[in-house]
Formats: C-alpha cells, structure tokens, sequence
C-alpha cells in the first residue's frame, strides 16, 4: 500500500528540507493545542496487553477486546482504511483503523500522525487475509507527539558515533541493540542468582575515596567543597570488600561502576562496570572454578548454547578451560624458557631476542621481564578461554606468594579472544608483606608511574585483625556481555559510552 507518510526519509533530505519537516510537525502540535487536545497533556493509558502477549496467545485472544499502546513505525492508507504498525516494550503488531468503526473526526485525525508519534489504542484481535495477527481498532488516541522524524525505515540508525550518542534513537529503530542490552540485563541477574545461591551477600562501598587502591590504574580526580578534599572515583571495589571479609563477611560481592583515566578503545571506557567477589578459606583455584562456572553457565542459559562468535573467531565456552602458568604461555608461544634462567641477564638477553621493550627508567626484575614477555608476545594468541596464573609478585601486589617459588603469586587472569576478561587470586593477608608491597608501588608512583598503588594505613590496619585465607576476583561486566553479543566495541553494550562533546 502507498505509504502517505514521507518523514521516515529523514536520512535523505537536506537540512533545508529537514527543518521544514520539523516545522510542519510542530504546527500539527499547535493546531492540536489551539483546539485543546493537547497530546501532552494526557498524564496515562490503561493498557491490557502488550503485542507479544496477542501474538503469542493469538489462539486463546482471537475476537477479545484488547488495549495497547505505542510508537507508530509504519502508516499506508488506502481509501476509508489506514494500516499501521506500532512498536511497545515486547515486540510489533500491526494495526487496522478503518473510517466507519472510528469515525470521521478520529480517521481525519489518524490521517495526520506521523511515523514515531505515539498512541493508544482499543479493538478487537483478528487474522487479516493475508495471514497477519492484527487488531481491528475502535478508538485510537494520541498519547506524544514526535516532533522528530525517526531515520530512514530501511537503513535505520547506521552512523556509529551517532548511535552512541543518541542511544534512544538507536533503541528505537534497531532491534539488535535491544537485544543486547537486554542479554546485558539478563547477563548481571544471572551473576546474582550465582552468588546468591553460593550464599554470597551483595553490598555497596564508596565510589569516592581519599585514597585510590585496589588495582593498578590511573584514577579520577574530585574536590570535595564541605572538606575542601581532592578525592579520587574508585578504581576498583577490592580493598573495601576484604575489610568486610576481615569484619565476618565470608561471601561478599558488589556489582559496580569503577572509573579509570586512561585511554579510550574498543575495549576500554573511562567508566565501565565490574562484579568483585571475594570468599573466606577458599584460594585462587576454587576462585577459577566459579568464574568458568558463571560465563560457560551464562552461555547456555541465555543464547542456549556453548558456541560463541567473537571478533570473527568462533569460540567453545563449554566446560574444561586450559590453565597455562605464565611462564609456560611464554615458553609455548615464544620458545623462552623463563623458569630455566639463572640470573636477571639471562631473562633480559631472551627478552630481548623476542623483540620485547620494557618501559624506559626502569630497572628490570625477572618478574617484570616475564610480565612483559606475555603483554607483548603472547597475549594476542589466546583465543579459546585459558586461565593464566602464577604472575610475578613484581605486578600483583594485592596477591599472596606461592609458598614453591616466592618469584610468583597465586594469580590468574582469564583470557578470551585475547581479552582480559577477569583477574583474581589467593589475597595476601600478611600485614607486614602487603605493607612492604605497598611502599613499593609508592616508590614506583613517586618516579612517575601514575597507576601505581598508594599507600592505604587503614587497609593494613584491617589486615592486622585478621583475614583469613580468601580467593577473590574481579570481572568485567562489559566484556562480557561483548562476547555474548559477539560486539566489536565495548561502547555497543554501554548504554550511554563516553563521547566526546560535539563542538
């Protein structure tokens, strides 16, 4: 049927044209008003279903009155008879308005709406002749006027940067990312439901603090006006959770918003969100069990399936991950054997053989030529999911040392699609090792490193009461939620990602 709507078209016409158009749908508005109906004015419809609830129950609903309400997507009219489509909250449905059932005043009316306006409307369920589950209306009202054209019907939203910026465009005319964000919704009620059932307690700490730790990372910066105090946007959840864990909180989690002040990619955001939980007598290894148990469980349960496509690589999230040390990822994928060295020389000379360069100023450990070797050789090969553990005590100042070889920690970080997708270990509980750790990620912040740790006297205080053995981890929310999806940019599953401000 002919579509007498020509204001989905937006993508085509010139900006003179387009202000026209926003021009004539603001004196549809006025001539609503002069005549006092007033879309705005109208503060709410009862509704009775939704479209998925008619078309799902179609057989039981057929003939029964029903109302719903929503955004017109589609308008022909064709003689006494106009056919739309509306969208609400569940899904589509088409609509059959014809002149006789709402009479002439109302059909006028119908006439004049445009694609995005949102209405109301009574009638009964029915199958038109060409097979479609309908409702043949008998009222229909205007609810809010769209007085801006939605994109061309057949393209969509398709300019990236504008989808991000005008995220209620994009959710409007793009069904994809409604699904998305709706696995991201079901994704965290998932992880809940884990933890809940494991008999952990969710709980909430400060996003601001006088002190940034808990992870290696460049913070925000704040001023508090009462105290006249520079605070920092916390990094990470960790240091606060473990003083709960010292307070008797055995299984404790937060799902939060963390903030760090650095670059921007498709895999980071300045603000992002993290799940931290951490356990009592349970060590790393237990910790990588609930991980792989969370996501392979995650898969299965909303897409139905352990088979994931990510980055164009197809991936097998079942059961069963490889655990690799670090030292026996590097030997694998670059032949160096770290283990097998005997002194600093020895690991910088292989380091060097490879190609790898370590930042400039500093004086290098084995551990911190292990590290490198992975960050730049090695972590661009892992693809399947591998847990990689047993990191240098020289990066992990928050986990506890492996009693075999002080050299390393009880450490693991998860890796998919060459993504860090969590990082947990044993948490280190000494006082006196973890206030050693602490001074020096100081002497490291006061030579310039800018996301090493400060000193935190309170959370040492806290260890001098006692934490017992525990097993704690962090993992992102949104790189999650990219596999799942199988997005490319980690600003396809923030809602709102940062952008910078159009001039």
């Amino acid at each position: 049927m002919e579509n007498n709507d020509t204001s989905n078209m937006v993508g085509e016409e010139s900006p003179q044209e387009l202000s026209e158009i926003l021009q004539i749908r603001r004196d549809k508005l006025k001539a609503l008003q002069d005549a006092d109906n007033d879309p705005f004015l109208k503060t709410k419809f009862s509704r009775t279903a939704f479209t998925k609830d008619v078309v799902d129950g179609f057989e039981t609903m057929e003939g029964k009155e029903v109302s719903l309400a929503g955004r017109i997507m589609a308008k022909r009219g064709m003689g006494k008879a106009i056919f739309a489509d509306i969208n609400d909250d569940k899904g589509r449905i088409q609509l059959y308005i014809k002149l006789s059932d709402v009479g002439d005043e109302s059909f006028a009316e119908v006439r004049k709406y445009d694609i995005g306006d949102i209405i109301g409307i009574s009638g009964s369920v029915f199958r038109t002749k060409m097979g479609e589950i309908s409702i043949h209306c008998n009222t229909v009202e205007l609810l809010a006027k769209s007085l801006r054209p939605l994109p061309e019907k057949f393209h969509g939203l398709t300019n990236a940067e504008l989808r991000y910026r005008q995220r209620y465009v994009d959710l409007i005319m793009n069904p994809d990312t409604r699904r998305t964000f709706e696995i991201r919704s079901a994704f965290i009620r998932h992880v809940r439901e884990f933890l809940d059932n494991r008999g952990y307690i969710e709980v909430e700490t400060p996003v601001l603090n006088t002190i940034s730790g808990g992870a290696s990372a460049r913070p925000f910066i704040t001023h508090h006006n009462t105290l006249d105090l520079d605070m920092f946007m916390r990094i990470a959840t960790e240091l606060h959770l473990k003083r709960l864990t010292v307070g008797g909180f055995e299984r404790v989690y937060e799902i939060g918003r963390i903030f760090r002040n650095e670059g921007m990619s498709t895999r980071h955001n300045p603000e992002f969100t993290m799940i931290e939980f951490y356990e009592a007598y349970a060590d790393y290894c237990d910790i990588m069990v609930l991980c792989e148990e969370i996501l392979s469980s995650a898969a299965l349960k909303l897409l139905g399936t352990y088979e994931v496509s990510w980055h164009g690589k197809s991936l097998d999230l079942s059961p069963g991950w490889e655990r690799l040390t670090m030292a026996e990822a590097v030997l694998k994928h670059t032949g160096v054997d770290f283990m097998s060295f005997e002194s600093t020389d020895d690991a910088v000379a292989a380091a060097a053989s490879i190609g790898v360069k370590m930042p400039e100023g500093k004086a290098p450990s084995w551990g911190d030529l292990l590290f490198e070797c992975f960050d730049q050789r090695v972590e661009e090969h892992l693809v399947n999911p591998v847990f990689i553990t047993d990191h240098p005590v020289e990066v992990s100042p928050l986990a506890k040392k492996k009693a075999s070889d002080p050299r390393l920690t009880e450490r693991f970080e998860l890796f998919i699609c060459s993504s860090e997708m969590s990082n947990g270990f044993s948490e280190l509980n000494d006082p006196i090792d973890q206030r050693e750790r602490f001074l020096r990620q100081v002497k490291l912040r006061e030579s310039g490193d800018q996301e090493a740790a400060m000193m935190d006297d309170d959370y040492i205080n806290a260890l001098e009461y006692g934490l017992p053995p525990t097993g704690g981890i962090g993992i992102g929310i949104d790189r999650c939620v990219m596999m799942l999806t199988g997005s490319s940019s980690i600003r396809d599953v923030i809602l709102f990602p940062t952008m910078k401000p159009v001039e």
